[in-house]
């Protein structure tokens, strides 16, 4: 079962077929596992998964070829499924998270250190199979590479008084790398690149509005990021006001304080939602200058600025 919102992107932008393929090849995958870490592998990807980025592999190749999605490509989308994945268990940890999506994470099931084990394993199982292609393995290697960066600065900058490009910079190396991969996975080059790495901030700024609004579909965690002083897009606009940059910059911010600073990022939802339009129309045009027929990319498009809207 794929989570409902994708399941209607999915069928819409006609990918059934493929996220099936997809679906048994990682099912297969962790039915070969080792029988130790195999409860661990099926708690965390046989679940409600929303495939969001290897729906982007099979736009991005659908955008440039024609014919049937071969088998090398779903590889490469469930090798990028299991890396994703390594990242939310970790980022699961980090922020000390009971449940995702409604669902216990596998630390809090597990404990951390078979999470982080398991983590292991995935990583390696990844470059397994990706052993025969040396262009997977070096998108792999970047990707884990930039993914790991991204996590120390956004942590080393928490409760720090930045602004809107800070945010670009950080979303654009957390989110926008695992975009940027999912292309260059489906094209063998870098002709989506920035089409993806605009999909994937686009999808990061939704995440971060839907947080602040409440919503469930993209399975963030507000309440962690806002106790943590992560710098989300609300809170990078919320806090050019100095008094509400001030709260957000206290070590130890009260449970008073906390309120007020969320007041002002629902003030600066209109901003935000402003600075995602931008967003997307910037990425339909990456996608109208480097294909022939943008269509699929910009429903994918649309349909991410809808995330946040839900």
């Amino acid at each position: 079962m794929t989570d409902t919102i994708t399941r209607d992107i999915i069928e819409h932008l006609g990918f059934t077929d493929e996220i099936e393929r997809l679906r048994r090849y990682i099912e297969a995958w962790v039915a070969g596992c080792s029988a130790e870490m195999r409860p661990l592998l099926e708690w965390q990807f046989i679940a409600k998964p929303k495939y969001f980025r290897p729906l982007t592999i099979f736009s991005c190749y659908r955008a440039v070829r024609e014919g049937e999605i071969p088998e090398s490509i779903i590889r490469s989308a469930a090798v990028l499924e299991m890396m994703h994945n390594v990242s939310l268990v970790i980022d699961d940890i980090l922020d000390k998270s009971p449940e995702r999506r409604g669902k216990a994470t596998m630390h809090t099931r597990f404990g951390e250190l078979n999470a982080l084990m398991a983590s292991g394993f995935i990583v390696a199982e990844g470059y397994r199979l990706s052993a025969e292609d040396p262009h997977d393995i070096l998108l792999f290697s970047g990707l884990l590479k930039r993914l790991g960066v991204a996590e120390c600065a956004q942590w080393r900058l928490r409760r720090q008084p930045l602004g809107v490009e800070d945010w670009l910079a950080i979303a654009g190396e957390d989110t926008g790398s695992m975009f940027e991969t999912c292309a260059c996975l489906a094209t063998r080059d870098d002709a989506l690149r920035k089409f993806a790495h605009l999909l994937g901030v686009l999808y990061h700024g939704c995440d971060d509005v839907g947080d602040v609004k409440g919503l469930e579909s993209l399975g963030g965690g507000g309440e962690e990021d806002l106790r943590d002083g992560i710098l989300t897009l609300p809170a990078s606009l919320a806090i050019a006001d100095p008094s509400i940059s001030a709260l957000f910059c206290k070590p130890d911010p009260t449970p008073e304080d906390l309120t007020i600073i969320s007041a002002a990022m629902i003030t600066a939802l209109p901003a935000a939602d402003k600075k995602l339009d931008e967003l997307a129309a910037e990425a339909k045009w990456e996608a109208q200058l480097h294909t022939a027929t943008p269509a699929t990319l910009f429903a994918l498009v649309d349909y991410t600025r809808e995330l946040s809207r839900r």
